[in-house]
């Protein structure tokens, strides 16, 4: 799997928690079309399936970003050398 930018995956997840709200407070068909919509970016980003399983991935890969940024990564060494 590809993965996603931690930029564009801080703005999907930033776009779910405003649908999601978005769509708890005034449900319309126009609400329902946007969540169903963020909802499938962010299962296509995180390859995950459902939301709830897109959402912990999300996590994940969060986790992972930080701790490459805290910990450097092979990238980054190399480009020191």
């Amino acid at each position: 799997m590809i993965l996603p930018a931690e930029r564009e995956l801080r703005a999907v997840l930033a776009r779910f928690a405003q649908t999601r709200i978005d769509h708890d407070v005034r449900p319309s068909g126009r609400t329902s079309r946007a969540l169903d919509d963020v909802t499938y970016t962010l299962c296509v980003m995180t390859g995950a399936r459902t939301a709830e399983q897109a959402l912990l991935a999300a996590d994940a890969l969060l986790e992972r970003y930080g701790t490459d940024r805290e910990g450097g990564t092979q990238a980054d060494e190399t480009l020191a050398a």
